[in-house]
């Protein structure tokens, strides 16, 4: 064979082997990393896998936009505030019709523990815009008549009450939603890879880049905002958020006074529990039921995880002697990172 038969055919198959790396790379999986915020401060990322690359910031950002023009009570012209100034609204998006709906579920099957409507007695209390009064105040008791879900009637169009200065509040459940806002739209671009995280709470489908299920860590129950990770949980096509009363608490007569309002009593409550933490089928049932965790306690908390078994539950309380102890609800066994060890 002559020299340049033999270079010939080394051209040729050098270029094979480069068409077939090229053709390997551009078939590897990339991920995209979207950042931003939404609802004023609250930062969100979005991790997911794409071998196009598609980046879709700007869709992300204009879907959040228009959740906030639905639930947002900062935006005076929103759909929430509307209904929190006249009573009633016909809904421009159809955020709203979905949270109520979530939030009917939730209600009914915590016995009231979670309730959008709790936010006169939240600001009644320090924890809000309103007027802080004392825990032997009787505007507790009077504040009750403006609390219930159940005084909310609701279609699918609009959403009306015939209490007065009864307001909606959907602070404990909106971040949930508008990570399932985001997922589902990824979802309808084919993206079958995502973790989707606003402001702490989480939803992912599928694997990360290293082909392995998202996983997602718990953060240390403490007063100081110094982080650190007390656990963490592999999430795989399920919502998570953490709902906890060890930062957010004022002192009232030299007590310390927790941010978890019971909307039943008006009454703030004191648990043992530290720190609850729900997976379900959404982010935004996920979000709800961690604040009606916190509200219930451990042993109410525990009632609700074993007695629903679409929902799972990490808990960490506080035992009799002061000391953190954990919950672990029985689908979590093993896929959580101190299971691992």
């Amino acid at each position: 064979m002559d020299k340049n038969k033999k270079s010939r055919i080394y051209l040729i198959v050098l270029m094979i082997a480069i068409f077939a790396v090229y053709t390997y790379r551009q078939n590897l999986p990339r991920q995209v990393h979207v950042t931003g915020t939404t609802m004023g401060t609250i930062a969100y990322n979005v991790k997911y896998i794409d071998k196009q690359e598609r980046q879709f910031k700007p869709q992300i950002d204009s879907l959040l936009k228009d959740f906030n023009q639905s639930l947002s009570t900062y935006i005076p012209n929103s759909d929430v505030s509307v209904f929190n100034k006249t009573g009633k609204v016909t809904f421009n998006f159809p955020y709203f019709y979905d949270v109520l709906e979530a939030s009917k579920v939730i209600y009914e099957s915590t016995q009231g523990a979670f309730d959008p409507t709790v936010g006169p007695l939240i600001d009644a209390w320090g924890f809000g815009e309103g007027e802080m009064i004392g825990p032997d105040s009787t505007q507790v008791d009077s504040l009750l008549q403006y609390v219930g879900f159940d005084k909310i009637d609701f279609t699918n169009t609009k959403a009306e009450t015939t209490i007065p200065s009864m307001k909606l509040s959907f602070s404990a459940i909106a971040k949930g939603q508008a990570i399932d806002v985001v997922a589902d739209w990824l979802a309808e671009q084919d993206i079958a890879n995502y973790m989707v995280e606003i402001g702490g709470e989480v939803r992912a489908k599928g694997e990360n880049l290293e082909g392995e299920t998202w996983t997602i860590g718990i953060e240390q129950p403490n007063e100081q905002r110094i982080g650190g990770l007390f656990d963490a949980i592999q999430l795989q096509d399920q919502g998570m958020a953490t709902s906890g009363n060890y930062r957010n608490f004022r002192i009232v007569n030299g007590k310390k006074v927790a941010h978890t309002i019971d909307p039943v009593t008006g009454y703030p409550k004191m648990q043992t529990l530290l720190s609850a933490t729900i997976l379900a089928p959404n982010c935004m049932l996920a979000d709800g039921y961690a604040t009606a965790c916190m509200v219930m306690g451990l042993e109410g908390s525990k009632n609700l995880v074993e007695t629903h078994p679409e929902l799972e539950g990490y808990f960490i309380y506080a035992d009799e002697n002061g000391e953190m102890v954990t919950y672990i609800s029985t689908g979590l066994k093993g896929k959580t990172l101190k299971d691992a060890k």
